[in-house]
């Protein structure tokens, strides 16, 4: 199996011999999901950590009253997963929907495991995302306790200028914990300033 896009990208953070990326090529699966799928439901569990080759993802956990939150966005070269659950191999509190036509290189928990025996420095990898991804999620808590509407969306169009052009205005609005006619209103008051 072809997954030429996973060992290129971690071999930005070690070596990666033949022989090892053979190993890690033997433990994953290739998966096409169309724009709408979802990759996870809550409610199941998360049995894949999902590197996305193409297309774009949105993390988001649904009430008891059905409202939606909005809480992470993944496009190609990251990843999707439910960490949690991914770990724990506990119920799944999020949803992992496909934003567009998304194809992912999937490995499973049982794998993974496998593979930080066999390659020990990939868990070394992984702890660096798993920390990164700690680091991001602490900031944007700071951020939607401490910021304000219009300073939050001047800080995700700055932060993640590669999600704006692909990803529809209302699940922005969600993602930063607006109304879509309040982000309205201030995408006409930036516009205003220039």
């Amino acid at each position: 199996m072809d997954i030429q896009h996973l060992t290129n990208y971690l071999s930005n953070y070690i070596p990666l011999p033949q022989k090892d990326a053979l190993l890690i090529a033997e433990k994953c699966k290739r998966r096409v999901y169309l724009k709408g799928q979802y990759l996870l439901q809550q409610g199941d569990y998360c049995k894949y950590t999902n590197f996305i080759i193409s297309g774009a993802t949105k993390t988001f956990h649904i009430d008891e009253e059905g409202k939606e939150y909005i809480f992470r966005f993944a496009i190609e070269n990251w990843w999707a997963v439910d960490l949690p659950s991914f770990i724990h191999q506990v119920p799944s509190n999020t949803n992992i929907q496909a934003l567009e036509k998304t194809e992912v290189i999937q490995i499973s928990s049982q794998h993974l495991e496998e593979l930080y025996k066999e390659i020990p420095e990939l868990e070394h990898v992984f702890r660096l995302l798993y920390q990164e991804a700690s680091i991001s999620l602490e900031k944007r808590i700071i951020s939607s306790l401490s910021h304000t509407a219009k300073e939050r969306y001047i800080l995700f169009k700055k932060e993640c200028s590669k999600f704006e052009k692909r990803i529809p205005q209302y699940m922005i609005a969600s993602y930063i914990g607006i109304s879509k006619q309040y982000l309205s209103e201030i995408r006409k008051q930036l516009t205003h300033e220039l």
